[in-house]
């Protein structure tokens, strides 16, 4: 089976990739992966998407998927199996043993976060227990909210919820802070800001919402509690590139290397967008700003091509 345009992922880039490409003209498929709408579903409520004042990620979500489903684009629920892009048309097999091959791809496979993985953790995402402080920060003012790391996430996420929170707990398992030097220093003369050196979170405690983290020395094992609004698990994100691995350049930490004007990749006619090549801000109106651009890039390679 062949298309124009296929699309690897369905969060707000691929979703917004494929309405361009599809008004475009271009005939397009997007494969939707085992999660369709990607890590925004996982957010409990967004307030910083223009056009809604608040909406859950879901239901952010399913207006994505039904505006590309409005305008033609082709969803297939399936998970990409295998790639080839050493020719062309390119080759795309699905996990439901089908071959694709496309003029054109789009990668938006986003990327995932590190969860903790102690217990608790389930129970409390999108009641007290969060990945994404630009997302779910604002519910906190005024409050006492922990930030869980010590790289320049941490770091970060920690210096923007002290314009939000009362106070600001940063639970880091080392003696030191990984992150930049600059941030460093800003966090560690922070007023609002405590640390709590070479401790670890064994546990989150709570009823219906979060209220504690059990905490625990890393070199004494002593355990205590530590009462909180809230909680920011910030010890980093794997983008969702393995499947290209051999296939295209990625750095070091695992993100497709893209041409930052156009989103194109080092193999011509593939595009990648959104998180998977984008390890800083992770915003979905960022990734659905990029998903526009792979789009119109996608729509100028192939006009050029032909």
């Amino acid at each position: 089976m062949h298309t124009r345009v296929l699309i690897i992922g369905s969060g707000p880039a691929g979703y917004t990739a494929g309405i361009y490409t599809t008004r475009a003209g271009l005939e397009t498929v997007l494969m939707t992966g085992h999660m369709a709408g990607g890590q925004i579903m996982l957010t409990h409520e967004v307030e910083n998407y223009p056009g809604f004042t608040r909406i859950s990620g879901i239901d952010l979500m399913a207006h994505f998927q039904k505006q590309a489903e409005d305008v033609g684009v082709q969803l297939k629920y399936e998970m990409v199996r295998r790639v080839d892009f050493s020719k062309t048309p390119f080759e795309i097999e699905t996990e439901m043993d089908q071959i694709w091959t496309a003029d054109a791809v789009i990668i938006a496979t986003g990327s995932t976060a590190k969860w903790l993985e102690v217990e608790g953790e389930d129970r409390f995402k999108g009641h007290g227990v969060s990945i994404c402080a630009t997302c779910d920060g604002f519910f906190y003012k005024n409050k006492h909210i922990a930030v869980i790391g010590g790289g320049s996430s941490a770091v970060y996420e920690a210096l923007y919820l002290t314009e939000v929170a009362e106070k600001v707990t940063l639970v880091c398992r080392s003696d030191h802070l990984s992150a930049e030097k600059h941030l460093r220093d800003k966090l560690l003369y922070h007023p609002k800001v405590k640390i709590r050196w070479d401790t670890q979170v064994v546990e989150f405690l709570g009823e219906n919402q979060l209220k504690a983290l059990k905490l625990e020395n890393v070199k004494t094992k002593d355990t205590s509690l530590l009462p909180v609004d809230g909680a920011f698990v910030a010890i980093g994100h794997n983008p969702n590139s393995d499947l290209f691995k051999g296939q295209l350049e990625i750095d070091k930490e695992g993100y497709i290397v893209t041409d930052k004007k156009t989103f194109a990749t080092s193999v011509p006619g593939v595009f990648a967008c959104g998180d998977v090549q984008e390890p800083i801000y992770r915003q979905a109106i960022i990734a659905a700003g990029t998903g526009c651009i792979a789009a119109l890039s996608a729509e100028k390679y192939l006009l050029e091509k032909k």
